[in-house]
């Protein structure tokens, strides 16, 4: 296992905002993450509600932070569904690491929250990302456009999906 993944903590602040200042590139207009200690404190009180749970996925060996995976919108009962929101930062984008955060997180969900369903929503042009939930197993459902409001533009997104009984484990 080279990754962890932490809960977002008050003494993680100066650690994540250096990482999205070095990652925004890496961005490129797909994520707009905290990057104030004002925007980190909102993640933080959002990530203390009961229907998003926030992770930070950390190298086990050095301690860095090598991204974040939101769950978001958590809705039990009769749906019992959630969607997934992450980024990785650099220089740690595309080594395996949010592959296997990722993985521990869709785990984690169907077994210990009892989800039967997580979506995640990628805009068409993030090729990695969507290369990303493929690999783990999802599957594309459909196309929305003008779906979510990111650096104050509406963009287009791809909806995929995954079922509790489709999981393989990544």
């Amino acid at each position: 296992m080279l990754v962890v993944l932490e809960e977002p903590s008050p003494e993680r602040e100066a650690d994540f905002i250096s990482a999205v200042r070095r990652s925004r590139p890496l961005f490129a207009g797909f994520v707009n993450p905290p990057a104030s200690s004002k925007a980190y404190g909102d993640y933080l009180d959002r990530c203390s509600m009961p229907d998003i749970e926030g992770r930070l996925v950390v190298l086990q060996e050095s301690n860095e932070m090598a991204g974040v995976i939101n769950l978001n919108e958590i809705v039990l009962g009769s749906f019992r569904s959630g969607y997934l929101g992450y980024y990785s930062f650099s220089p740690h984008a595309r080594r395996g690491y949010m592959r296997e955060g990722l993985s521990t997180m869709i785990s984690w969900a169907f077994a210990d929250r009892s989800l039967h369903r997580l979506e995640a929503n990628i805009q068409p042009d993030n090729v990695a990302s969507i290369e990303l939930v493929r690999g783990l197993g999802f599957r594309l459902e459909g196309f929305s456009p003008r779906y979510l409001k990111i650096g104050g533009d509406w963009r287009d997104h791809e909806r995929w999906a995954l079922l509790a009984d489709e999981w393989s484990q990544g």
